[in-house]
């Protein structure tokens, strides 16, 4: 995606009150300056406009996809609003088959873990942030046991931010993590980079710059 699509992206989030600021302990016990929460996009313009930033995004790639997939449960409504997106005129009007998992296995009627279209050929990943990458590798594991490729990962931010514990921080982020295990791209709408550059050149944020530049130093990734 450009620079000005994610600097958009990022005023979006920022205006929905989806990204903020402030003092946010993580999963891992961090105290973070900003969190994202992609289920704060929760109206139906706000995730129709959600949809379009993933889709330029995924089309701004350059990877072939045949399909889509959405890991349970946040990924449902992000697959979903992707592939409407895809659909529209401006984006080529491409009808482009997805489905999505359950997080336990259906008993009655047509029964299993899986609910759409079914698993074939290249197949992207749509989901909001990857932390520990579990997600990734849960779905990774379905659509290969499909018969069918995964292509990519697409997801809403990337927090270029390593894991583990302080003083024992792995090398790479999780993000970099899933391109190593799996050989598979991550494409991300936007990055911590382009919430530094809002912060660096729109007074009405530099208040934070401060923080966020701290945190990244003692956990960011190059």
């Amino acid at each position: 995606m450009s620079a000005s699509q994610a600097h958009e992206f990022v005023r979006f989030a920022l205006a929905r009150e989806v990204l903020r600021f402030g003092r946010f302990q993580t999963k891992s016990g961090r105290l973070s300056p900003y969190f994202f929460n992609a289920g704060l996009f929760d109206q139906g313009d706000s995730v129709a406009q959600l949809g379009r930033f993933y889709a330029r995004a995924l089309l701004g790639s350059g990877v072939g996809f045949d399909m889509l997939f959405g890991p349970a449960y946040k990924g449902i409504p992000l697959v979903t609003t992707t592939a409407i997106a895809l659909s529209a005129a401006e984006l080529g009007g491409r009808a482009v088959p997805f489905a999505f998992n359950r997080k336990e296995a259906k008993n009655h009627g047509e029964g299993g873990v899986l609910v759409g279209a079914p698993l074939r050929g290249r197949v992207v990943i749509v989901d909001d942030v990857i932390t520990a990458g579990t997600s990734v590798r849960e779905s990774v594991a379905l659509i290969r046991a499909a018969g069918a490729q995964p292509a990519a990962v697409l997801i809403a931010l990337d927090r270029m931010e390593r894991a583990g514990a302080q003083g024992q921080l792995d090398a790479g982020s999780a993000v970099s993590e899933v391109t190593r295990v799996h050989g598979i791209p991550v494409i991300s709408i936007a990055t911590l980079d382009d919430i530094m550059a809002l912060l660096e050149h729109e007074p009405a944020w530099a208040s934070h710059r401060e923080a966020v530049a701290a945190y990244r130093a003692r956990y960011g990734v190059a």
